[in-house]
Parts: structure tokens; C-alpha cells; sequence
């Protein structure tokens, strides 16, 4: 009798959105001691949106891995697709904090002055208590998220970086209430309360960015139709919500509405506006057995549609999640500081503890030694290490964003100086995305009023373009009667008792010239008039294309449009362009150059661009962008000119040169203070100015940034 193997089931994924996700120490832990359990094959964490995807055999529950996270250190939630509403109620949350600590600190701080003027007695004693009402409250909400997060990593055997400050915190407070109680003659209430508001602020800025990663996928998902009309067998409709869509379902689409679910036109001809998914502003024609996509618009005329794809299985929902694939931790100098994060706990600890037992052995009393201790605990406080980044890109973003350019990314200054390759989409990003006329419209002004009659009824894209020019011309539109649409081909009217068209050139027996976009115009008898239109490029384009050359960046275009029309962008820029790219091929070449080393910077305006837009190593994108690219990107620039691009760049490469020097300020205060304060030369009111100065030092530093954005600059 053969010995059966034993049956494995299938593994399946579950998503927790995990609290407590700090440092590149606590993505090991998580992502090591989740492989260690049975049953789980792998688990990997994105620090950016504070979730692990763990693969599992199906035995296991949620219950199970909840548990295992637990142990480990983490509270953790199965994740159900919108963490939005979390994420804003953290950064609120934090900003109370901020805005308790930093009123406690200026208030404390003002009292202390008395302090240091002389004041003696009661009267030193009077504010003493007063500094001791304010903080004590102050620090025990204020400091909330670091107990918190200090407490969890200790009751499971562990530290983190917010352990040596809860325990430098605590005893700042105990000792100086002791030192108030006894009528001591120094308190540091205010070094606590100021070294929570420098904490607590870059905490802020970290959870704004994580909100920020998650916003682009809400974005994307908001441009599905939320449901769609179902045809029954006796031929009636029912709405339905999109959730209830399947394959093999049949669709009524009307014109104007969006497209609910991937599916096969069954029956009718109409246009359909793919700008969503490819990006182009050109409609597309479509009738029996043609694909439409979910997200996309019907234009002209009702629809049949098979559903084919719905819900989680459209390509909009594909592309969603390749965005959400791609949003990483990009950041070489957060990696740097969370590499010193896992250094820094034991290593101050002990240090800590080392100066007290020393001092204690050299015959000082427990309380001189403690307060050295505290002090050591103090000025080893890593905030003039934690502003020498977010502070830079602060100023730098105020210079940027008075040259129009909007940083949403804190990080991605870092990530655009070392970007050595710019890849443009070309409709709305290098051109305005805006048809305009070609040049003068061959039209009589009884024509003109005709033509905007006709114009002003359709939704397509060439007719609005002319309506905006004849109407910007102080054209009056003409009275049109008996209007009717001919699905995918025009509109006629009957004006001024003759019969006016607008619409494909071929429907009008006219023949193609050599623009891309046309459109043409027929009144009775006269013949048809081409008008011909063109999505002009940006008025710099040039001009910043041959100042990203002269910066060492090399530029390219990868669009979804056409050939012809990506080769008459690409050459009158002199830059090479490939064209008819999906989605999945843009996010494909980038990763494919980044394999090779390439640090790619990706400008791009549309849905379709969004993941790339994510992947990409740094991206920007215009403010006429779709909502899901403006929210991907990491950098939006806004008017039409293009050479806000360059300027971002050389600005972020001043401020990553600013970063550099105050990463050296930060370790000289360091290598000069710690000495100093082991040796018992610093108390632990010193300690906190020192600290406090350290800090005001690098903001100096980085307020040198506020012209970053000149272009002339070097």
C-alpha cells in the first residue's frame, strides 16, 4: 500500500493594515517573524500605506495571524479595502498632540525666562508649579503616541527608538516635579514639553505622506460607474450596483454614462471617450464585438454590452493594483535614518545607564547621577538628525510651490535629484491637451453661427474645441431646429432653412488632409469644410527639453496615442518617442530601466499613467492632469509652461546639498555634546537648549533653500 503524501491546501493572501510600523527594524521583525509561522509562506510589508500582505495556507484564519502580529509587537486589522478614514484620524490625532506640546512648550518657556533672570524663593517655587500644571497634562496627551508605541514593543520582550525617548520624557517630568516638590532651584518641564513638539511635528509630516500613498488608488476607484443597467430576459432593466455586475450579464448604456464593467458591444454604434484609460482626448468608435472598458464614456448613442470583466477583474482595478504594487519606500536617506533608528535605542540606553552607575561608583548621590543620566538621555535626542530632512524639503517646497510647483511628497526632492532620465507622456503633459484650430477657420460668419449651433449640442471633444473658438470670435450661435445625432458619424440641424452638418469628414464626402484631428462642416448645397485641429505643444517645451539635456537628464516620450502623432512631437523636439504603449508596457519599460540602474523621473498627466507615475523612481505631473495622476504624482506643476520641470530638478539638488550639510551640523553636535553631558557638564535643562539649539541651527541652515526655484541658479 503506497503512503499517501499529505494534502496541502492552496495558499490564499490576506491584507492587515498593521499599527506601529516605525523603522526598517520593524518591517524585518514583522516580515521574519511572520515566515517563521507555520503555515505562512511569505509576508511582506509596504511601510508607505502601513499594510503586510501575507500568503497562507488556507487552515489559517485571521484570527491566527492577528494573534501572531501580536506577539510580535503589532496591532493589526484585516484590511477591507479603505483605510482613508483611519489614516485621516491619525494625522488628526497627531496634530492635537502637536498643538497641545507646542502650546505647552511656549507657555512653559516663558515662565522659565523668569527662572533664568534670578528669580529665587517662593517665587521661583510659584513658577515651578505653574510650569508643572501645564506640563504634566501636556505630556501625558502629547506623548500619547510614543508611550503607546513604546509600550507595545516592551511588553513583548523588545525596544524601539521611542522607548529611550518615553523613558527620557518620564524622567525629565519625575525629576523635575521631585526638584519642585523639594524647592530644587532647576526644573525641565520645559525640555520635555519642547522635545515632544520636535518629535511630534516630523511624526505629522510621516503620517500626512502615508495618507497621501492611499489617496491615489480612492482616486482611481472613484472613476468607475458605481452601477449600471442590467437587461432581463423580457427585455425590462434593473439598475444594479457595480458590486452585483458578473460575466455573461448584459448592459444598457446610455450616452453620457459611464461604462460599469468590461464587456463586448452586442449591439449599437457610438464613440466612446478612452482619455481615462489611454490618455488620448481622441474618441474611439466602436459597435458590435469591440471592447469597452469599464471607466470609459459613451458618447453618442445607447449601448448593449456583454459583460466580459467586473468589479476586481476590470482592467481599471488592474491598473489599481499595479499602483498600489508600486507605491514603495524610495528614500536613501530615510533608509539611512532607520538603519541608525535600530542603533540608536541600545545604544543611548546604555549609555544612559553606564553614566549613572559610573557616577554613582565615583561617590555622587543617586539624584546628581540620575540627572546626568536624563541629560545624556536628552541631548542624545536625534532632532537636529530628524530635521535635517524634513526641513529642507519645507523650505524648498515654499520656494518651489512661488515658481508653481506643488511637492506632495516630502521624500521626493531626494528622489528628483537623483533622477538621471525623464520619460514624458505626450497628450496634456508635453502638448496642452487642448485642441485648437489649425490656423484660421475656412468659414463664412453665416457658417460660423451654424457651425456653433451644432457645436454647442455634441459632447465630442474636436466640437467643444470649436465652440470655445468661434464663441471666443464673438460668433452668436444660429437658431437650429429639428436636431438629430447619427451615432459615431456627426449632428444635423435645419438652420435658417437649410440643412447645416458637423461631424466625420468621410459623412460629409469630404477627404482627409494631413491633421490628425479633423472634423468637418456642411451647409446645404455649399461643399463640406475641413477643419482641422491640433494639440499644440507646451510654449517651452523646447526650451526645457535642451535644459534637462544641459543638465545630464536625457528625455524620451512613451505615450498611448498614435505613431504619426508621437513622431511629430518626438521630432520637433529632437527626442526619440514610442508609441501605443498600454498601462502595463509603461510600467514595464520603467522597471525594466531601473533593473539596469536608471533612476527614472516620469511626467505624465492620466489614469494611464498612474502606475507608472507610481513606480517610477520620482514623478510630476500638470495641475490639468486626471485626479488619479495629480494624485499619484509627487510633484505637480501648474500653468503651461514645462520648464517648472527643470527648476524642480535643480532645486532638489540644492536641497539635498543643504540635507548633506545638516546631516554633518547634527553629528558634529553630537560628537561635541555627548562628551560633554556623560562627563556631568550639561544638566538636563542645558541639555534640552542644546538640543533645542542644535535644531535651530539646521532650520538656519535650510532657510538658505528659500531661492531654490531660480532657474538661473547653479
Amino acid at each position: 500500500m503506497n503512503a499517501q503524501l499529505p494534502i496541502r491546501s492552496a495558499p490564499t493572501d490576506s491584507i492587515f493594515a498593521v499599527e506601529g510600523l516605525r523603522c526598517a527594524g520593524c518591517i524585518a521583525k514583522l516580515e521574519n517573524g511572520l515566515a517563521a509561522v507555520p503555515g505562512v509562506e511569505s509576508a511582506r510589508v509596504n511601510f508607505t500605506t502601513r499594510r503586510v500582505s501575507i500568503s497562507h495556507d488556507q487552515a489559517i484564519d485571521e484570527d491566527t495571524l492577528q494573534q501572531a502580529m501580536q506577539k510580535l509587537g503589532f496591532t493589526a486589522e484585516p484590511f477591507r479595502g479603505d483605510t482613508t478614514n483611519a489614516a485621516d484620524t491619525e494625522t488628526r490625532q497627531l496634530l492635537k498632540a502637536l498643538g497641545v506640546a507646542g502650546f505647552a512648550a511656549i507657555n512653559i518657556m516663558l515662565l522659565s525666562v523668569s527662572v533664568w533672570s534670578g528669580a529665587d524663593g517662593a517665587t521661583r517655587s510659584l513658577f515651578h508649579w505653574l510650569s508643572a500644571a501645564i506640563a504634566l497634562p501636556a505630556v501625558a496627551y502629547a506623548g500619547r503616541p510614543f508611550f503607546k508605541s513604546a509600550w507595545s514593543a516592551l511588553r513583548v520582550g523588545g525596544t524601539n527608538m521611542d522607548v529611550p525617548i518615553s523613558i527620557g520624557v518620564v524622567l525629565t517630568c519625575g525629576v523635575s516635579l521631585y526638584e519642585t516638590i523639594t524647592h530644587g532651584p532647576h526644573a525641565y518641564f520645559d525640555g520635555a514639553t519642547m522635545l515632544l513638539f520636535f518629535l511630534l511635528a516630523g511624526r505629522v509630516l510621516d503620517s500626512a505622506m502615508r495618507a497621501r500613498a492611499t489617496d491615489s488608488v480612492a482616486a482611481l476607484l472613484r472613476q468607475s460607474a458605481p452601477g449600471g443597467h442590467v437587461i432581463a430576459k423580457d427585455g425590462s432593466t434593473s439598475w444594479r450596483a457595480a458590486a452585483e455586475l458578473a460575466p455573461g450579464m448584459r448592459l444598457l448604456v446610455a450616452s453620457g454614462e459611464r461604462f460599469a464593467a468590461d464587456g463586448l458591444v452586442e449591439a449599437g454604434t457610438s464613440s466612446v471617450d478612452r482619455a481615462l484609460i489611454t490618455g488620448e482626448n481622441v474618441p474611439v468608435a466602436v459597435g458590435p464585438s469591440d471592447l469597452v472598458l469599464a471607466g470609459t464614456i459613451n458618447l453618442d448613442a445607447p449601448l448593449t454590452v456583454r459583460i466580459t470583466a467586473a468589479e476586481a477583474d476590470t482592467v481599471i482595478a488592474d491598473i489599481g493594483r499595479m499602483m498600489a504594487a508600486a507605491t514603495q519606500s524610495k528614500s536613501l536617506y530615510v533608509r539611512i535614518a532607520d538603519r541608525a533608528a535600530r542603533l540608536y535605542a541600545p545604544a543611548v540606553h546604555s549609555l544612559a545607564a553606564l553614566s549613572f552607575i559610573g557616577w554613582m561608583l565615583a561617590g555622587s548621590g543617586w539624584h546628581e547621577a540620575l540627572l546626568i543620566a536624563v541629560a545624556v538621555l536628552i541631548i542624545t535626542c536625534p532632532c537636529a538628525l530628524g530635521l535635517a530632512v524634513p526641513i529642507a524639503q519645507v523650505v524648498a517646497s515654499g520656494a518651489l510651490m512661488r515658481a508653481g510647483v506643488l511637492i506632495k511628497d516630502g521624500a521626493a526632492l531626494e528622489r528628483l535629484a537623483a533622477a538621471d532620465t525623464v520619460l514624458f507622456d505626450k497628450t496634456g503633459t508635453l502638448t496642452l491637451g487642448r485642441p485648437v484650430p489649425a490656423g484660421m477657420l475656412p468659414l463664412a460668419p453665416s457658417e460660423k453661427s451654424a457651425a456653433l449651433a451644432l457645436a454647442q449640442a455634441s459632447r465630442h471633444p474636436l466640437a467643444r474645441a470649436l465652440a470655445a473658438a468661434l464663441t471666443s470670435e464673438g460668433i452668436v450661435a444660429a437658431r437650429a431646429e429639428s436636431l438629430t445625432e447619427s451615432p459615431g458619424e456627426g449632428l444635423s440641424a435645419v438652420v435658417d432653412g437649410e440643412v447645416a452638418r458637423l461631424g466625420k469628414p468621410g459623412w460629409l464626402g469630404a477627404a482627409a488632409s494631413g491633421h490628425t484631428l479633423l472634423t468637418a462642416f456642411r451647409l446645404g448645397d455649399a461643399p463640406a469644410r475641413l477643419l482641422g485641429f491640433e494639440d499644440g505643444l507646451r510654449p517651452d517645451a523646447a526650451a526645457t527639453i535642451a535644459r534637462l539635456g544641459a543638465l545630464g537628464l536625457p528625455a524620451s516620450i512613451i505615450s498611448g496615442d498614435r505613431p504619426e502623432a508621437v513622431a511629430g512631437v518626438a521630432d520637433s523636439l529632437g527626442i526619440i518617442g514610442q508609441s501605443e504603449l498600454k498601462p502595463a508596457d509603461k510600467l514595464a519599460l520603467i522597471e525594466r530601466l531601473q533593473s539596469e540602474g536608471r533612476r527614472v523621473l516620469m511626467v505624465g498627466d492620466g489614469l494611464n499613467d498612474g502606475p507608472a507615475l507610481n513606480a517610477a523612481h520620482v514623478s510630476m505631473a500638470p495641475a490639468s492632469a486626471s485626479d488619479v495622476g495629480k494624485t499619484a504624482a509627487d510633484l505637480v506643476f501648474l500653468g503651461d509652461r514645462l520648464m517648472p520641470v527643470a527648476q524642480a530638478i535643480m532645486a532638489a539638488r540644492r536641497t539635498m546639498a543643504i540635507v548633506r550639510q545638516n546631516f554633518a551640523l547634527a553629528i558634529g553636535y553630537n560628537v561635541l555634546a555627548v562628551p560633554l553631558a556623560v562627563a556631568g557638564y550639561v544638566t538636563p535643562l542645558v541639555a534640552a537648549l542644546a538640543m533645542s539649539g542644535s535644531s535651530l541651527i539646521v532650520v538656519a541652515n535650510a532657510l538658505r533653500l528659500r531661492s531654490a526655484a531660480r532657474i538661473d541658479q547653479p
